[in-house]
């Protein structure tokens, strides 16, 4: 739980469509009253480099698939205090775990993406981090604190998560579907 006056939060976005984070935008009015609450300190709607130390919340969305995933999950991971599984490829793979059930290699994933699909310029890029085998929910890789499923997460559920949470409070997640 936090209890700072001004929490420093963060969000990541891994392998997914960024569908969670439009979530998060779509707060509507309640994003205003949040940003009195919140300094947020690390976003892709940010413009900041490294993550930062002793950040309060981390939202995180998305499968980890590629090796520089796996590092930013776990480094997040050690500089937080609460961390956030958020949406259903974070919590579960989603999307990007379905290349789990019939890929046997990066090097076939990088095929069907640049080449097979390609309809102008088909070339493998030089400057892709290296694929994991396999996609993973995040709680594969680190301890995480709370479950926010959803495709996307209704933005009130996001918003009452969040809001427990700056007032101490443990969210109740039962009863939460996905319709908020």
């Amino acid at each position: 739980m936090v209890t700072a006056e001004k929490a420093r939060v963060a969000t990541i976005w891994l392998s997914g469509c960024s569908g969670c984070h439009m979530t998060f935008l779509d707060q509507d009015e309640a994003l205003i009253d949040l940003a009195k609450k919140i300094q947020l300190v690390y976003s892709p709607i940010a413009d900041v480099k490294v993550f930062p130390e002793n950040v309060d919340v981390t939202l995180v969305e998305g499968a980890v698939a590629n090796d520089h995933q796996e590092e930013m999950i776990k480094f997040a991971r050690e500089r937080t205090k609460i961390l956030i599984s958020l949406g259903d490829c974070a919590v579960t793979g989603n999307v990007p775990a379905l290349r789990n059930a019939w890929v046997k290699s990066d090097e076939a994933v990088l095929k069907r993406a640049y080449i097979e699909t390609a309809d102008v310029n088909p070339q493998i890029p030089t400057e892709v981090p290296e694929l994991l085998p396999k996609a993973h929910p995040l709680h594969e890789f680190v301890k995480v604190d709370y479950y926010i499923p959803g495709c996307p997460p209704p933005s009130g559920v996001v918003n009452y998560v969040i809001t427990e949470l700056l007032a101490g409070r443990t969210p109740n997640m039962e009863g939460k579907s996905k319709y908020g």
